[in-house]
Order: structure tokens, then C-alpha cells, then sequence
């Protein structure tokens, strides 16, 4: 009887192995595709941008800085984040865009205005660290 029991567990085991390392090898292919930092993929963290609570828009800009270039695909969604009217939202969205790096080139503009506008001299400061970062020559003016 226990030799029948376990004869079916290995077969059991032997049937569910492919799937189970099919799923594994699925979820593989999606975090190459979606960087995850603190157990969430990137796309979570771009959506929190959108949050009510700028507590957790903050956490999201500081977890997205974290992937340095391996966020670049969260850039369109930190250059509407510059826009925040907390502050403690935008200071860690420039930190993000400049941690990102060359593949942010597209926050240059706004980035310039908020180094130029913005009222909080810290944001405007990272603003301008953020650019140096990214494409230091859009500078050469200021």
C-alpha cells in the first residue's frame, strides 16, 4: 500500500514538474521585462505615482530612483509626477530622472523649467543635478 501511495505521489510529481517550471519561466520573462525593487514590478510603482496619499507617490519616486537605469520605462509618468504640487513628491521624482539617466533625455525641458520655476531651491538644485545626469549640454546655457 505505501509503495502504491508513493508511486502515485511521484507520478503526481512527475506530471505537475513541467508546469510548474513553465509558470516559473512566464514570470521570469515578465520581470525582464518589468524590473521589480522591493518585491513589485516597475509598472506598480508607476501606477503609485497616481496615488491619493503623497506619502505613497513619494515612496514610489524614491522605489523607481532605486532601479537607476532600469526604470527608464517609468519616465513619462515621473515628467507628469515634476507637476505634483507636493513637494515631497517632486524632490524624489527629479532624483528618480536623474538616477535613470541618459534615457530620461525626454524630462530635459520640463526639468529646466522646475530648475527655473520651481520655488522650493532644493527641487530646483535637484532639477539641475537631474539634467547634469542626463544630458549635462542642455545646460550650457545656465
Amino acid at each position: 500500500m505505501l509503495k502504491r501511495t508513493m508511486g502515485a505521489v511521484a507520478v503526481a510529481l512527475l506530471v505537475t514538474a513541467p508546469v510548474v517550471h513553465a509558470q516559473g519561466s512566464a514570470r521570469d520573462a515578465v520581470a525582464a521585462k518589468d524590473p521589480v525593487t522591493d518585491g513589485r514590478p516597475l509598472s506598480d510603482w508607476i501606477a503609485e505615482l497616481k496615488a491619493d496619499a503623497p506619502q505613497t507617490r513619494n515612496a514610489a519616486a524614491y522605489e523607481i530612483s532605486g532601479l537607476g537605469p532600469a526604470g527608464a520605462a517609468a519616465v513619462p509618468a515621473l515628467i507628469e509626477a515634476l507637476d505634483d504640487p507636493n513637494p515631497s513628491v517632486r524632490f524624489p521624482v527629479t532624483v528618480a530622472l536623474g538616477e535613470i539617466g541618459p534615457a530620461a533625455v525626454d524630462a530635459v525641458p520640463k526639468l529646466k523649467r522646475v530648475m527655473d520655476e520651481d520655488v522650493n531651491d532644493e527641487i530646483a538644485a535637484s532639477a539641475k543635478r537631474a539634467i547634469r545626469r542626463i544630458k549635462p549640454e542642455a545646460l550650457a546655457d545656465h
